[in-house]
């Protein structure tokens, strides 16, 4: 069983996110968190495997948060789920300690394959992130 943490500020998208995660009968939603300060408590108090954050919350950043988690918390994994793809939330994601990246846009069943990969010890990328950093290490 994988026992994941959830974090966005926006309450319709962690409902839609846990709805996809619980579908996987593998999968057990611990906690949610509203904002990156209540995900480091959460991850703190719950101890679960993955930490999936939104890179922009309120007090505190996905970022910041996924930072924070690498100090206090290094046995949970984190993927951080965004709608922002843009290049500089990669790197920083990726340097910071995320072990994945995903997109909101992207397919339910890329969600469920990060966990899954991440838990496991991989690190897991987007289709269309890998595609990013593979353009931008090719010079494009």
């Amino acid at each position: 069983m994988v026992r994941v943490l959830l974090a966005d500020d926006e309450a319709m998208i962690r409902a839609g996110v846990r709805a996809i995660l619980e579908s996987d009968p593998r999968i057990e939603v611990v906690a949610e968190a509203a904002d990156g300060h209540q995900a480091v408590e959460s991850v703190l108090a719950h101890r679960p495997d993955v930490a999936l954050l939104d890179i922009r919350m309120p007090r505190l950043d996905g970022l910041a948060a996924a930072a924070e988690l690498g100090r206090v918390a290094p046995g949970t994994r984190v993927v951080m789920l965004t709608t922002f793809g843009e290049d500089e939330y990669i790197a920083r994601a990726l340097t910071g300690g995320a072990s994945g990246f995903l997109l909101k846009s992207g397919d339910p069943h890329e969600l469920l394959a990060g966990v899954h990969a991440v838990a496991g010890g991989a690190a897991y990328l987007s289709p269309q992130v890998a595609h990013q950093v593979i353009r931008r290490l090719d010079g494009g």
